[in-house]
């Protein structure tokens, strides 16, 4: 299974951006990566050079490589409506985005890695694709047997995110995806317009 295992705060740093999280280091050196990063001078992007970046960030953002990234953007683009949002509704529904928004763990790479693991169970079935996209309606829960695990305990503890499109269970740790989230309710600074453009070249 694909997935970036690069330095994380490199690449936070290069978008001055905490994609993966809160990131001591990126607030400590709030510059560019490199030896003259902090002296270095932006040098204003090209149209092109900002499209690619947008992508690049959401590609990282959500832990999505290429061809996964791609696969979902054409099929945002089959759907009605505007391409754009179509693109962050159905990365919104992927499973381990999903696990994270639900507060199950403390980042997409956790999250990632319960689903892979078993832990997690969607309409009461083990699902370990972290890749899944779910529908509105699907139910996501803690497998029983993993539900005293320290890392879904310490996240669910310090829980604080709640967003309008799911629904927790606290007693049964477990979740509903409501429906799509619209664009405005998704957090993300992601420009996706400039994606869209990206790709209709």
């Amino acid at each position: 299974m694909a997935r970036y295992t690069g330095p994380r705060t490199k690449i936070a740093r290069k978008f001055r951006e905490p994609i993966f999280g809160p990131d001591k280091s990126l607030d400590r050196k709030n510059y560019a990566p490199g030896q003259h990063g902090q002296a270095k001078k932006r040098s204003k992007l090209s149209e092109y050079g900002m499209q690619l970046q947008e992508k690049q960030k959401a590609k990282y953002t959500y832990g999505v490589l290429e061809r996964q990234f791609k696969k979902i953007f054409q099929q945002a683009a089959r759907k009605k409506g505007i391409t754009g949002q179509n693109l962050m509704k159905l990365i919104e529904s992927r499973l381990d985005n999903v696990v994270y928004r639900l507060g199950i763990a403390p980042s997409r790479a956790a999250a990632r890695q319960l689903v892979s693991h078993r832990h997690i169970l969607v309409n009461g079935q083990i699902c370990n694709i972290p890749s899944a996209l779910l529908v509105p309606g699907d139910i996501v829960a803690v497998r029983e047997r993993s539900k005293a695990l320290e890392v879904i305990t310490n996240s669910l503890n310090g829980r604080s995110n709640q967003f309008s499109w799911l629904e927790w269970d606290a007693n049964l740790m477990s979740g509903k995806f409501m429906n799509y989230p619209e664009r405005e309710e998704i957090p993300e600074t992601i420009n996706e317009q400039a994606i869209v453009e990206l790709y209709s070249k």
